[in-house]
């Protein structure tokens, strides 16, 4: 079964060349040139990823970003054609797994939806460990995170980025080492990625009580999980 992906943006010429260069990679595409009908396509033509604006008719790409990652774990690549870090941030904060800045190639777009579903599928089918940490876990096989036995609603990267750590517990990884190892590819430096992915994980996790305080920042270095006591 064809991977669908739901490339969401009101200029039909960047439609049209993201939707041939993808149906020639074997993927199964769908256009939306506004944001309520996006939501629509959601719904109805279930993709496995989304390539979003941010610049829509009727409703924003960060809206829908936040409405999307709210109701199911759906990868967002967003689109902008801003260069301010700012709305590259809001958007990672409210959900989006990766962004690219217009104007693009349409193979390095291609090249970081292959990795996003080259990590899914692998994690899907390889079978690996349960693991815990204190009141944290992790279950591989189901792509699952329980904290204190419930269910936390995580985005693909910030999964990704916390089953790597986890992975690694009580070493310390630079944000360069981290957006390699987790994203996959060369952000041109923008290590503020990490950071925010970092952040969102933090207020998931509860790491403001000190009971459950196990992301870390070493500073001048990168992060780590100290290990916890399992309870």
């Amino acid at each position: 079964m064809k991977q669908k992906i739901l490339v969401v943006d009101d200029e039909a010429p960047i439609c049209d060349l993201l939707k041939i260069n993808l149906e020639s990679e074997g993927y199964e595409v769908a256009i939306a040139f506004d944001g309520r009908d996006a939501l629509k396509k959601v719904e109805s033509f279930k993709p496995d990823l989304m390539i979003l604006d941010v610049m829509l008719p009727e409703i924003n790409g960060f809206e829908i970003c936040k409405r999307v990652t709210a109701e199911r774990p759906i990868p967002i690549i967003m689109l902008t054609a801003k260069s301010d870090l700012v709305d590259k941030v809001l958007g990672l904060e409210l959900g989006a797994d990766d962004y690219i800045t217009k104007p693009f190639h349409p193979r390095e777009l291609i090249a970081r939806v292959k990795v996003l579903f080259r990590r899914i599928s692998s994690d899907k089918n390889t079978p690996s460990k349960i693991l815990e940490n204190g009141p944290l876990t992790l279950e591989p096989d189901k792509r699952q995170v329980l904290l204190s036995g419930a269910e936390l609603d995580l985005s693909v990267k910030e999964y990704d980025l916390l089953y790597f750590l986890l992975s690694n517990l009580d070493q310390v990884f630079s944000r360069e080492v981290l957006l390699d190892r987790v994203w996959g590819y060369d952000f041109a430096g923008d290590t503020r990625t990490v950071d925010v992915h970092i952040q969102r994980l933090r207020k998931k996790l509860k790491c403001d009580n000190p009971a459950m305080d196990m992301i870390h920042t070493v500073f001048g270095v990168g992060y780590k999980i100290k290990r916890l006591k399992n309870e």
